[in-house]
């Protein structure tokens, strides 16, 4: 570890797998199918009607997210339901969504409304109109 490296106090793995975040973060399919998440649990073709994507280009996408660890996924019979891995990564993409707000208004709609960052798992309530 370098001396810069260590006096900012992190790793190389940790500043590589933060920069896999942010790789994966580079896709508009991707930050819709997160932010769609925010909600709760969801099987790939609901995904895929909620972002106006075929299914299985939705299917890669969530792939690449799993592999990067972004969504998990849970398996009910023959249907696979994905879910936001943790809430960091949903904190991550509120505060994304939320900073783009700022930039294209000078009253971004999360100040006028309830505050938007839930819990994984509870109703997002901007999730409709994304």
């Amino acid at each position: 570890m370098d001396a810069e490296t260590e006096t900012a106090g992190l790793d190389d793995d940790q500043v590589l797998l933060a920069v896999e975040v942010f790789h994966m973060l580079a896709d508009p399919t991707r930050v819709r199918l997160l932010w769609a998440l925010l909600g709760g649990e969801l099987p790939v073709n609901e995904l895929a009607v909620r972002v106006g994507k075929p299914a299985p280009s939705v299917s890669q996408h969530l792939a690449k997210l799993r592999l990067a660890r972004l969504v998990r996924t849970r398996r009910a019979g023959t249907s696979v339901y994905y879910r936001i891995e943790n809430e960091h990564i949903a904190q991550l993409v509120t505060d994304a969504v939320h900073n783009a707000e700022h930039a294209a208004s000078d009253s971004p709609a999360h100040h006028r409304e309830p505050a938007t960052a839930v819990p994984v798992g509870e109703p997002h309530p901007d999730r409709g109109a994304r």
